[in-house]
């Protein structure tokens, strides 16, 4: 039923190491193809460094001039805790948006790709908060303000689903995140 499904994590530097590597090995258990996806700026590849650990990643994929086709075949699209979200919405342009809040835009337009946002990812939605304003979720306790200030209807529970939005308290808790995600993929 999953086998060959896509899911993409967006990544950076400063990742929260026990929750990218749960993702990676979990999904892929279930059958998922799981792509790590970030801003590559020209490069083939980059090497991120987690917070914890200095554990270095490398990521090959951008998600930067992805076409509608190939966004449209995911089945669900991840935003992580840590600062992956603080350092992918640096934007050159402070008249635009960082071109991974701008592919999130883009995600949350299709309706049948699930977007998970756990813990310190919402920082990822803050210069667009129409993606969030009037709907459910729950972010790590430091974002309390920010999730009211974006127009959230905040949720006191580890894990909240509101329609194809999936949102987790903390880093800590993405085993049930990543479980509810599945699920959903499953059920789709």
């Amino acid at each position: 039923m999953l086998k060959g499904k896509k899911i993409g994590i967006l990544l950076e530097g400063d990742y929260y190491e026990p929750e990218i590597w749960y993702y990676k090995f979990r999904f892929a258990e279930e059958g998922l193809d799981v792509h790590f996806l970030t801003r590559l700026w020209g490069c083939a590849s980059l090497t991120f460094q987690g917070h914890e650990y200095r554990a270095p990643m490398e990521v090959r994929e951008s998600f930067e001039n992805m076409d509608d086709v190939t966004l449209k075949s995911y089945s669900a699209i991840i935003v992580p805790a840590g600062m992956v979200a603080d350092r992918l919405r640096y934007t050159e342009d402070i008249a635009k948006l960082s071109p991974a809040t701008e592919f999130l835009k883009r995600a949350f337009t299709e309706k049948k790709i699930i977007k998970g946002i756990i813990c310190h990812g919402l920082w990822l939605v803050a210069s667009a908060p129409e993606l969030v304003r009037g709907r459910k979720l729950v972010v790590h306790n430091n974002l309390l303000g920010d999730a009211k200030n974006m127009g959230a209807v905040y949720v006191n529970e580890d894990v909240v689903v509101d329609g194809d939005l999936v949102t987790a308290r903390s880093g800590g808790h993405c085993n049930v995140f990543a479980r509810k995600i599945i699920e959903m993929i499953d059920k789709a």
